[in-house]
């Protein structure tokens, strides 16, 4: 698995798995924990969740996949804006923690902006990383102001910016991914197939069909071909998650590149930040 460096030197993988909408439901218990363990075994060691998810269901979910074999997953949980101030985050964070079963996350971020000051989130941040409870944080959702204001609190150490991010949703090629690496944040992609929306692109499925590929395999990598962005598509389904790690293997040739540019142009000027 190809790693990108975080900016406090830790590798992270730049291909995972997504949880979202996962642990709602009782009744695809299993599909789900079998599909995480698949890509564990395939050798995806990146699991994102959330406490938003499923409202804490989705981690216990992880929990299950990791027990035994902590060692083999690198952890991704995101904190409620209600829960950001100096206090909630610790307080979120250890529930996440035994939703989890672990004693370490190595990744928390700040679900999206709300209210509560960026200080005292990120003092919140900075004593859970003291204390070893997480050992990377960062952001989820924020723009390039957003994240100009972050530089304030995060003494350099803030470790990516989780953003929608797919074909069709380009905006933050004009300035934040830019910023973002100019300043050695990777960006992490989610969403990258647009909830399927983008498969029945024809050409995406002209491209697939000449790498012998499916569509979401070309989606996926096309954001991974820089290798400094992150991307966590999320699947049940074992033979979709095989595929999402095959699309590591896949090369995308100029002709591909010009093809899906002119599909899917890139932004000719700053838009506000989408989000899902």
């Amino acid at each position: 698995m190809w790693t990108v460096k975080l900016p406090s030197g830790r590798p992270m993988p730049i291909l995972g798995q997504g949880t979202w909408r996962m642990g709602e439901d009782n009744r695809t218990r299993k599909t789900e924990t079998d599909a995480l363990r698949l890509g564990l075994d395939l050798g995806m060691p990146l699991i994102d969740t959330a406490e938003m998810y499923g409202e804490g269901g989705a981690e216990t979910i992880v929990g299950e996949v990791i027990s035994g074999r902590r060692d083999q997953a690198f952890l991704v949980s995101k904190v409620y804006p209600h829960n950001a101030t100096r206090q909630g985050v610790i307080q979120a964070c250890n529930r996440s923690l035994k939703r989890l079963g672990t004693d370490r996350l190595d990744l928390y971020l700040l679900h999206w902006r709300g209210s509560v000051p960026l200080s005292e989130t990120f003092e919140a941040f900075h004593t859970l990383r003291q204390a070893g409870k997480i050992l990377d944080f960062g952001v989820s959702n924020f723009d390039r102001s957003d994240m100009e204001e972050v530089r304030k609190f995060d003494q350099g150490l803030t470790a990516t910016n989780q953003v929608l991010y797919n074909l069709s949703r380009r905006g933050v090629e004009w300035d934040l991914l830019p910023w973002c690496r100019k300043n050695g944040i990777p960006i992490m992609a989610y969403s990258p197939i647009e909830q399927g929306r983008l498969l029945k692109n024809s050409t995406l499925r002209t491209v697939a069909d000449r790498h012998n590929a499916s569509p979401a395999q070309i989606a996926i990598a096309w954001l991974l071909q820089p290798k400094d962005v992150i991307v966590i598509p999320k699947s049940s389904h074992p033979d979709r998650i095989r595929e999402n790690y095959a699309a590591l293997e896949i090369v995308l040739t100029q002709e591909d590149l010009t093809e899906l540019n002119q599909a899917f142009p890139p932004p000719r000027t700053a838009k506000p930040l989408e989000m899902l």
